[in-house]
């Protein structure tokens, strides 16, 4: 079974450019939700802080001068969820994803959440695979990071999307969305967040966003109205 694993996960590996002590750490980080009753959910949460903590810290050392809101929005921009998400298509992550048949036949395994998601995910799974050894998961972090470490600056172009959407629609002297909470699922400690945002000039245009928590899934809604918005504007 060991060998089975490690032929299975070889390419992955080496992408990551980490070798398992454990694949079963990487498995889990690799299981949806939808799968079964073990999933990724909890070592999400874990990663997700790391990241948090990684970005942040090599941003403070990168801009000794720089404020404290330019390096928050710069950070929002490293580990917002299309960003993870281009770093697992990078690691073709959806080849590898495990999932229940309802969400492999919706094409759940694509889509940009689940995605990044599971890059925060694996994050945490380096991370206790190591021994929680800070240090081993941080090289890695800024190893994958690192075109976009060289490429980010301070400016107003790192605004996370809603103050993007906001500032538009000011600018434009139109009334700003209105967001509501769809549906919450899961357990308390455990939850996943529906959210639909909609314009109070045209209540028929609206734009639902996934994220586990209120504000990821309010980000993701207001990242796809700015994607139509700029859709609409070079046609």
């Amino acid at each position: 079974m060991g060998r089975d694993l490690r032929e299975k996960y070889f390419r992955l590996e080496k992408s990551l450019g980490y070798t398992y002590k454990d694949l079963g750490f990487l498995e889990n980080a690799l299981t949806h939700r939808s799968a079964g009753l073990i999933h990724n959910e909890r070592v999400e949460f874990l990663g997700d802080s790391i990241l948090g903590f990684v970005i942040a810290d090599k941003l403070f050392e990168q801009f000794p001068e720089v404020q404290e809101g330019d390096l928050t929005r710069m950070r929002s921009s490293l580990v917002k969820e299309p960003t993870l998400a281009d770093i697992a298509k990078e690691f073709k992550l959806s080849d590898y994803l495990i999932m229940g048949p309802g969400e492999l036949k919706s094409g759940g395994y694509r889509r940009d959440s689940v995605l990044a998601d599971a890059v925060e995910s694996i994050i945490a799974s380096i991370y206790l695979d190591s021994g929680r050894d800070i240090e081993v998961i941080r090289k890695l972090i800024l190893t994958w990071f690192d075109s976009r470490l060289k490429d980010i600056h301070p400016g107003n172009d790192q605004k996370d999307s809603k103050t993007q959407l906001q500032e538009y629609l000011q600018a434009k002297h139109q009334p700003l969305p209105v967001y509501s909470v769809v549906e919450i699922s899961g357990d308390d400690h455990d939850q996943s967040f529906t959210v639909k945002l909609t314009f109070e000039n045209n209540p028929n245009e609206a734009y639902v966003g996934y994220g586990r928590s209120r504000r990821k899934a309010e980000q993701n809604a207001a990242s796809k109205a700015l994607q139509a918005i700029c859709s609409k504007a070079k046609k």
